[in-house]
């Protein structure tokens, strides 16, 4: 019997370490596992879902895993005995109610409710909605752990860069337990001075602070102080590599010879699969080519110079959660069509040497010194996270940044949790001011975040390499550009009861789920099957496009969308627009929604 631990609420859910279902269950999906799919045309992909078992004496549903008996493959799921349990808003979600449809709700025409559960509506190209709940720290099945303290260390005259490095180190030296934990490296409350940058490089170390406040007294500071080298980011969490996973173990590649692995799916053929085995680590690929070019147009970048082979492969990095004959089954979907017609897409296993898991920064805050105005000679980004899987960042504000306040960069299943990104300092132009931005990260759950007076708040700026990211009823106020995929086919963008509030003027573009043409270098199509759930835009504006080949959608929320020119920059046809200025939109948040029925098999 697993012991449930304390959890959270999230938007009237209540986050568990275990999966609570109602009596009777969840109705029946068939092999989807967590979905159920309608289609107009073709077939959607289908996938497993986690094991399951009920224990007679409590009724609970625990996701379950390989017996101790022998080492049990790498599956992704936290060790329940590690996770204490936090006040995030991560963790598997105890299962719903009956879904409440009073009389003025109204649910979407391709997310309906049938039997209780969402089903998705494909159209003529199978662009359909996929499943986000993945996003998140081990994909949001399992709490942040609370991680027990096992250093302690208080502020230094001076630089303090050498003494935090030293303790980390420490830590780091110490043996990991078998949940892969080494503890958690306290900062007192203070302020702590860095001049260099501090990497929290090693796996199963927690950098905690006494708090995110602005009083040293009663919270952890560390002022970033200096521009040496030139700015440099305060923290790095993680290896440092921003390899893009493209390391790969030898002997290990196989194709994948399904015809087409349509968006959403988890399931598909491969030439060898007895190059894998359960709980392997892969990465797909779909190879920019100039067929896949010449059906999204090279791009759509508009007076700039098309997009060229090779530039832009899409890129995803999964684990393999079951075998069938040639059939691999991974832990999350493909948020872009794999279409053998345009790119022949191969799998293999991926080296993860030097990988950094298990890490979390909590509990602090960093201010950049600056000069303020247009200033550019200071520390440039405060939290860096660069080859990292299974990694947070919660209870943490950031000032003054250049860049980005976090910024994750060949990262999976990350959290970023109640982190608040203020006031940038930069010239208001490209390249700067992305407060909470995803370079190359997959499965990244932002979640109760606050973003003021930067330019895009809420941003993928890592083109193909980037899916699956979640921004989670977060606020931004107060920006001078829009919440967007920033540039080249970044895929499977989740913006979900998002607040903008007092844009820096009036009708300005808040979020782009578009063409982006000739901006910056050629950004073109800067994403795609990209979803605004209950979005509001305050006094700005969105604009929602089509991208050939894919779909983007804006369904419920509040205030204008459109996806004409104006207000979008480039003329391209419209997106899915359903329900703008409607109220009562079921379920209110689609992540929450989606998380609870696929950890309950609905």
């Amino acid at each position: 019997m697993t012991i449930p631990v304390r959890g959270a609420v999230l938007g009237g859910i209540l986050l568990t370490a275990v999966t609570a279902c109602p009596a009777g269950g969840g109705a029946t999906t068939g092999t989807s596992g967590g979905e159920t799919t309608t289609t107009t045309t073709g077939t959607t992909g289908t996938g497993g879902a986690p094991t399951t078992g009920t224990d007679p004496t409590d009724g609970v549903v625990t996701i379950t895993g390989t017996s101790t008996g022998a080492p049990a493959p790498d599956l992704g799921g936290a060790a329940t005995d590690s996770s204490t349990g936090d006040d995030s808003t991560t963790g598997a979600a105890q299962c719903p109610p009956p879904l409440a449809q009073p009389p003025g709700s109204w649910t979407s025409q391709i997310v309906p409710v049938e039997d209780d559960a969402l089903t998705y509506v494909a159209d003529e190209q199978d662009n359909r909605i996929a499943d986000f709940s993945y996003a998140g720290y081990h994909r949001s099945e399992a709490p942040i752990p609370d991680v027990p303290t096992v250093l302690g260390i208080g502020p230094v005259a001076g630089d303090n860069t050498e003494h935090l490095q030293q303790a980390i180190d420490e830590l780091g030296a110490m043996p990991a337990g078998v949940d892969g934990l080494r503890g958690a490296v306290l900062l007192g409350p203070g302020e702590y001075e860095i001049h260099g940058t501090v990497r929290l490089r090693h796996s199963g170390v927690v950098l905690r602070g006494a708090g995110d406040g602005d009083d040293p007294a009663t919270s952890t500071i560390l002022r970033a102080i200096g521009d040496e080298p030139h700015q440099r980011p305060v923290l790095v969490v993680g290896s440092g590599d921003n390899d893009r996973w493209q390391p790969e173990l030898p002997n290990s590649r196989s194709d994948i010879v399904s015809a087409r692995v349509p968006v959403g799916a988890r399931t598909f053929e491969v030439a060898d699969p007895s190059l894998y085995a359960v709980g392997d680590h892969v990465v797909i690929v779909h190879p920019c080519t100039e067929a896949w070019l010449a059906a999204v147009d090279h791009g759509g970048t508009g007076a700039d110079g098309p997009w060229t082979v090779d530039s832009q492969p899409l890129v995803f990095k999964r684990q393999v959660m079951a075998i069938d004959g040639p059939a691999l089954t991974v832990d999350a979907p493909v948020f872009n069509h794999l279409d053998r017609a345009l790119s022949q897409a191969y799998v293999y296993r991926a080296d993860r040497a030097g990988l950094v898991t298990e890490v979390g920064v909590e509990d602090l805050r960093i201010d950049i010194d600056t000069l303020g105005g247009d200033d550019e000679d200071h520390a440039w980004t405060a939290i860096a996270m660069r080859g990292v899987e299974d990694a947070w960042v919660r209870r943490f504000t950031a000032l003054h940044f250049g860049f980005a306040a976090v910024t994750v960069q060949t990262g999976v299943q990350v959290t970023v949790a109640h982190a608040r990104a203020l006031d940038p300092v930069a010239q208001i132009t490209g390249e700067r001011m992305y407060n909470f931005d995803a370079s190359g990260g997959q499965q990244v759950l932002f979640t109760d975040c606050h973003a003021t007076r930067g330019r895009h708040h809420f941003v993928s700026n890592g083109t193909s390499y980037t899916s699956g990211v979640v921004f989670h009823r977060s606020t931004s106020t107060g920006a001078n550009a829009s919440s967007e995929g920033h540039r080249r086919w970044s895929m499977g963008l989740l913006y979900d009861n998002v607040v903008d509030a007092e844009p820096a003027k009036d009708k300005l573009v808040v979020l782009g789920l578009y063409n982006r043409g000739d901006y910056g270098t050629g950004h073109g199509w800067s994403l795609a099957h990209s979803v605004a759930w209950n979005y509001a835009t305050g006094d700005g504006v969105a604009v929602i496009q089509q991208p050939p080949t894919a779909q983007n959608y804006a369904i419920g929320g509040s205030g204008t969308f459109s996806g004409d020119k104006p207000p979008a920059p480039f003329d391209q046809p419209a997106g899915y627009i359903e329900g703008a200025g409607q109220p009562g939109l079921v379920p209110e948040s689609l992540f929450e929604r989606q998380l609870a029925e696929r950890l309950c098999e609905r």
